[in-house]
């Protein structure tokens, strides 16, 4: 076979598994209003199982001072030609990061495993700059003041609203205020989250086949259908009890004749 033959074949083979494949829309978790992630082409909807995705706020939201948190997620669930996601995490981009640390500022980063009210396992890493130097005692009672505030805060609210304090800056400034009384801070961030252990989430498709069910409910029969046997038994109890009474009444009316 000539050179020009094989890469017809090989450019025909090409077409034919491009168009065996379908589109499907990444939706976003409910705590992002099921956003629209992008599309992606395949012709086996389970190889998109476990791919992840990452976004930023700004391509959810259209904020450009949120465009340096970026989010993760994975696609866990495919129902019909949507493909949905689970939120696993958030980071910083490197850059904002490096711009947040200057000279004769100190850093102040640590690990904090919380729990969230609907069971949500998260491990969080936030990072405090102060204006000044501080000493290590310091640095101690920074960490073990951000730990306090975070697993309070988490144990009080569910996944989804605290996603929205860290990505709104809410746990940012509560940090703030918990820490001012030992160093004036220059900026609280937090660096980085990953879930450890999704807790509570609720099934769409088991609430749109409850509502479905519902739904058909008024509509169905076999209620109607005793009530018309007992109108039925009702009407032929009378036509019975009528008859009696006729048949009675003749023969009182024999009884008067014969008399």
């Amino acid at each position: 076979m000539s050179p020009k033959a094989k890469s017809l074949s090989t450019t025909r083979k090409i077409r034919d598994r491009w168009r065996s494949k379908q589109w499907y829309r990444i939706i976003a978790p409910e705590m992002f209003n099921s956003a629209n992630l992008g599309e992606t082409p395949t012709d086996d909807p389970s190889s998109l199982m476990g791919r992840t995705i990452e976004a930023t706020v700004q391509d959810l939201t259209g904020d450009f001072s949120k465009m340096h948190i970026k989010l993760k997620f994975r696609i866990h669930d495919i129902r019909g030609l949507d493909a949905h996601t689970l939120f696993i995490g958030h980071s910083l981009t490197t850059d904002y990061v490096r711009r947040q640390t200057r000279r004769r500022r100190s850093k102040t980063d640590t690990i904090i495993d919380l729990t969230t009210k609907d069971g949500w396992n998260l491990r969080l890493k936030p990072m405090v700059i102060s204006e000044r130097r501080i000493q290590s005692s310091q640095r101690t009672a920074l960490r073990n003041i951000m730990s306090s505030t975070m697993k309070k805060t988490a144990s009080e609210n569910s996944i989804g609203d605290f996603i929205g304090m860290i990505v709104s800056g809410e746990l940012s400034n509560l940090i703030a205020k918990a820490t001012k009384t030992i160093v004036p801070l220059k900026r609280v961030e937090l660096r980085k989250s990953e879930v450890l252990k999704v807790g509570f989430m609720p099934d769409i498709s088991e609430v749109t086949t409850a509502e479905a069910v519902s739904e058909e409910e008024p509509t169905a029969q076999p209620v109607e259908s005793i009530e018309g046997d007992s109108e039925a038994e009702t009407e032929t109890v009378t036509e019975e009890e009528t008859e009696e009474l006729t048949e009675e009444e003749l023969a009182k009316e024999a009884t008067e004749r014969k008399s």
